[in-house]
Formats: C-alpha cells, structure tokens, sequence
C-alpha cells in the first residue's frame, strides 16, 4: 500500500469514527451506561492514529511514542474519570 493510500484510508477512518461518535450523542445514546466508554474509546483511537500517523511517531525513537501515547491515555482516563465522579457523562468536543 502507498503512503497516499494509507494515508487517505487512515482519513476517512477518522470520519467514520468522528460521525459515529456524533451519531452516539445525537441521538439520545447517551443515557446509556456504555455510550460514554465508547464514545471516549473513539476518542483515544483517532488521537493515537493522528499522533502515529499524521504526527509521524510511528518512525520515532519509542520514547517519544509512550510520552505522546501515555499523555493521551492520562487525559482521556482523567477526563473520563472527572466525568463519572461529579455524575456527568463528559464527552469529548
């Protein structure tokens, strides 16, 4: 596969995941217990395929991936937690 093609598919699975995460909240999904999880799940994806990716730290040294990668989990669990603790379902943007 060409870079121009991983790149264009790696694109339009962000879309796709963005839309689902809309649809999610949209339509009144999140008064389910699993919406939020998931929609917070999405949201983790798409950061680690744009920090691998489209930032280029696959080819980094490995530090550099678990700082950016360990960054985003902590903020992503943080949020999450701040969310279920105060009894609100923090969804991200």
């Amino acid at each position: 596969m060409t870079p121009g093609r991983r790149t264009d598919g790696l694109w339009l699975a962000l879309l796709a995941a963005t839309a689902l995460a809309w649809w999610l909240g949209e339509t009144g999904a999140a008064a389910s217990a699993w919406t939020p999880a998931a929609v917070w799940l999405l949201a983790g994806a798409k950061g680690a395929v744009i920090a691998l990716d489209f930032m280029a730290l696959r080819q980094a040294p490995p530090l550099w991936r678990r700082l950016v990668l360990g960054w985003l989990a902590t903020v992503i669990v943080l949020l999450a937690g701040v969310g279920a603790w105060a009894g609100v379902a923090v969804q991200p943007g």
